[in-house]
């Protein structure tokens, strides 16, 4: 019971990593949606993620 209680929050913070033009917004979403899921680790988490869907977005 507790892993969907998780699972759906990760998967919110996942998604909003991508929403942005550039890297900085990307990351800057990233960070906004990890900081509510996990705190200042969700936040640091988030932040490397949306730096990461930004370098493939862009290629």
């Amino acid at each position: 019971m507790l892993a969907p209680k998780l699972l759906i929050p990760l998967a919110a913070a996942v998604a909003l990593s991508a929403c942005g033009h550039n890297v900085e917004q990307r990351a800057a979403t990233g960070a906004v949606a990890g900081a509510v899921v996990g705190g200042p680790v969700g936040a640091a988490a988030g932040a490397a993620a949306g730096t990461a869907v930004s370098k493939t977005v862009d290629r």
